[in-house]
């Protein structure tokens, strides 16, 4: 039976780094479970790679269809984005274990969908000053910084992540970031044991 291991974090903290090299590692098998969103496409992302950047007509069809998981809407400084979960085809756990990316929220929809048993927490934490500041390296890389948009993001993880939160979500384990290949192989080894 397959398992959906769900990357979890602040803003800034790795989760797309920690992504990477974990689909990337032969030795786990793990197929990519790839969301949606609505926002523009940022400087070196690719469609279907971190996300498939869709309109939202492409969301309401999902929704019509009844094929919509969880969706969340973010009111930022550039209008509505909204980030998705659909019931696409692509995931099969009966035969294939998969890596998610998303929000503590997002993470108990799936939980709801798939089954508590099937959808295994993987939760990042990054020290906030580091946070911010590898937030700020990454927005000054892109053709138009968004400073407001990446300050909203950072205060609103403070309440999207609340201690609370995350005990109501039944997170227990975390791994911190603060080596890279530390963090993604002890996550590597807890995925190995799952």
């Amino acid at each position: 039976m397959g398992k959906i291991f769900y990357i979890m974090g602040k803003s800034a903290s790795g989760k797309d780094h920690i992504y990477g090299r974990l689909a990337d590692d032969p030795a786990l098998r793990l197929k990519k479970l790839v969301l949606y969103t609505t926002r523009p496409i940022r400087a070196g992302e690719e469609d279907g790679k971190q996300y498939h950047f869709v309109t939202d007509e492409k969301l309401e069809e999902f929704r019509q269809n009844g094929r919509l998981i969880e969706a969340r809407a973010y009111h930022t400084v550039h209008g509505v984005w909204t980030y998705f979960t659909a019931d696409d085809g692509q995931v099969d756990l009966e035969t294939s274990d998969y890596l998610g990316i998303g929000t503590l929220e997002s993470f108990r929809r799936m939980k709801e969908y798939y089954g508590e048993d099937r959808v295994c927490p993987i939760y990042i934490e990054v020290e906030d000053g580091e946070r911010l500041e590898r937030a700020l390296q990454r927005e000054k890389k892109q053709a138009e910084p968004g400073y407001a948009e990446m300050c909203r993001r950072f205060l609103a993880d403070q309440e999207d992540f609340s201690e609370e939160k995350l005990r109501e979500a039944k997170i227990s384990r975390r791994f911190r970031n603060d080596v890279l290949e530390e963090c993604v192989g002890e996550i590597a080894d807890y995925i190995k044991c799952c």
